[in-house]
C-alpha cells in the first residue's frame, strides 16, 4: 500500500464516519434519545421509556460488536477500553464527575451536539468549555493532576479486561468464541427486558434504540475493519487510520471534541489532521440541524439567567474533566465501551448513572429548600 492509497483510505474512513455522525444526530433529534433525560424521567416521573431506548441501543451495539469479534473481524483488545490495566478509580471518579456534570449542563456531550443543531446557544457554550476542560485533562494542568492521583491506582491483569478474554484465560478456549455467546446472551437479555413492556415496543423507542445501536456498530466496522491497515508502508506495523488514539474507535463525545477544537485553533499546522471522532461529532450537529430545519422545530435558545449560566459552565467543566478521566462518556463508555464487554466500562457506566442520580436528587432538594 502506497502513501497515496493510505490518503485515499483515510478519506473514505472520514466520509463514512461523518455519514454515521449525521445518522446519529438525526436519530437522536427525532427520537429524543438522551441518557440524562432517560435518568431524569425515571427519577422525576417514573417513566422508563427513554431508558429502555438507551438499553436497547446498548443491546444492539453489544450483539453487533461481539458478532464481528466472533467472525474474526475485530478484537476488543485493539480498543481503548480493553487494556490490560483496570483503572477502576479513574473510571469511578471520572464517571461520577461526568454524571453529575451532565445534569447541570442539561445533557451529555452527544446531547450537547444535538442541541447545537437545534439552535441551542447554551449548548454551544457548553461545547467550548467542555472541549477546553477535556483538552486540559488530556495534556494540560488537570492531566498532570489526573496522572498523579487517580491514574496511579490500577489493577494489572494477565490480559485484556473484556469478559470474553477473561473467560478464555480462565476456562480455556478462544476469546472470539466466547464473544459470540456472551454478546448474544447479555445483549439478548437486555433486548428482552426492553421489549417485555409495551413502552419498550413504542416506535420511537425501537427507532432510537436500534438506530443508535446500529450506528455504534457501524463506527466500529469503519474504524476496525475498513480503516485497519495490517502493515503501514513506512513503519511496517499495523495501524488504524484516522483515529486520535491510534487504536480502534467508535463514537465518543468528550476527547474528540477537544481534538476538534485543537484542529480548529491550529488549522495551519499540517500535523493536525481530521480524525474519525472529530468528523463524527460534526456530523451529529449536521444531522440534528437537518431534522430540525425540515421539521420546522429549529429555534434559538439562550441562558435564562446567572444561575442557569453558572450551572451549565460548571457542568461542562465536570464533563470535560470527568469524561477524559473515565475514558469516555454516556456514549463512549455507555455504548461503545460497554459493547466490548470490558470491566472498566461497566464501572464507568455505573458511576455515571450514580452521579446523574445524585445531581437530580440535589436539584430537587434545592428546589424544595427554596420553596
Amino acid at each position: 500500500m502506497t502513501d497515496a492509497d493510505l490518503a485515499a483510505l483515510a478519506t473514505r474512513v472520514l466520509f463514512a464516519a461523518f455519514g454515521l455522525g449525521v445518522l446519529f444526530g438525526a436519530i437522536a433529534q427525532r427520537t429524543h434519545f438522551c441518557t440524562m433525560g432517560a435518568v431524569a424521567d425515571i427519577v422525576n416521573i417514573g417513566d422508563w421509556s427513554r431508558m429502555r431506548m438507551w438499553v436497547l441501543a446498548m443491546a444492539v451495539a453489544m450483539m453487533g460488536f461481539n458478532a464481528m469479534v466472533a467472525l474474526g473481524w475485530l478484537k476488543a483488545s485493539d480498543s481503548l477500553y480493553a487494556g490490560t490495566t483496570l483503572l477502576w478509580l479513574s473510571q469511578a471518579v471520572g464517571g461520577l464527575m461526568f454524571g453529575f456534570g451532565m445534569v447541570l449542563a442539561s445533557g451529555c456531550g452527544s446531547k450537547t451536539l444535538v442541541r447545537i443543531g437545534g439552535g441551542n446557544l447554551k449548548s454551544l457554550v457548553v461545547f467550548v468549555v467542555l472541549a477546553l476542560a477535556a483538552f486540559a485533562t488530556l495534556k494540560g494542568i488537570t492531566a498532570v493532576l489526573r496522572v498523579a492521583t487517580v491514574d496511579s491506582v490500577g489493577l494489572a491483569l494477565a490480559g485484556p479486561q473484556d469478559l470474553p478474554s477473561i473467560a478464555a484465560r480462565h476456562l480455556g478456549g478462544d476469546a472470539a468464541g466466547y464473544a459470540g455467546w456472551l454478546g448474544l446472551a447479555i445483549g439478548g437479555g437486555l433486548a428482552a427486558w426492553v421489549l417485555s413492556r409495551a413502552e419498550g415496543r413504542a416506535p420511537d423507542v425501537l427507532a432510537g434504540g436500534i438506530g443508535i445501536g446500529a450506528v455504534i456498530v457501524g463506527a466500529w466496522w469503519v474504524s476496525g475493519r475498513l480503516g485497519f491497515v495490517p502493515e503501514h508502508p513506512q513503519t511496517l506495523e499495523p495501524v488504524f487510520i484516522a483515529t486520535n488514539s491510534q487504536r480502534m474507535e467508535s463514537f465518543s463525545f468528550v476527547a474528540p471534541l477537544a481534538y476538534g477544537v485543537d484542529w480548529l485553533l491550529f488549522f495551519s499546522d499540517k500535523s493536525k489532521l481530521l480524525t474519525q471522532g472529530i468528523v463524527a461529532a460534526a456530523g451529529v450537529v449536521v444531522g440534528s440541524a437537518l431534522v430540525t430545519v425540515v421539521g420546522r422545530s429549529f429555534r434559538w435558545e439562550a441562558f435564562r439567567g446567572v444561575e442557569d449560566t453558572a450551572n451549565h459552565l460548571i457542568g461542562a467543566v465536570l464533563m470535560g474533566v470527568g469524561g477524559v478521566t473515565a475514558l469516555g462518556c454516556t456514549i463512549g463508555q455507555g455504548l461503545s465501551g460497554i459493547s466490548t464487554l470490558s470491566i472498566g466500562s461497566f464501572i464507568a457506566l455505573a458511576a455515571i448513572l450514580a452521579g446523574a442520580v445524585a445531581a437530580l436528587k440535589w436539584q430537587v432538594w434545592r428546589m424544595e429548600r427554596q420553596a
